[in-house]
């Protein structure tokens, strides 16, 4: 199971930003790269993916089926 997508960002005594998307799977975190740049009013100077990129989603609950066997 999965939680909501989400953002973390921190920001450090000395005043640098950094954020990590959790649970945004795929190519999706890249939509919040401009998203983060103009709230922060800010540019990425660096980025890379995080374990979620090659995760896939899995639906919360998934259908059960009887199977016969001869």
């Amino acid at each position: 199971m999965s939680g909501e997508p989400r953002i973390v960002v921190t920001v450090t005594s000395e005043g640098v930003v950094s954020a990590e998307t959790r649970d945004v799977f795929g190519d999706r975190c890249l939509d919040y790269i401009a998203v983060l740049e103009e709230l922060l009013a800010a540019r990425t100077v660096h980025s890379a993916y995080t374990a979620d990129h090659t995760r896939s989603e899995v639906p919360e609950r998934q259908e059960e089926r009887d199977v016969e066997r001869a």
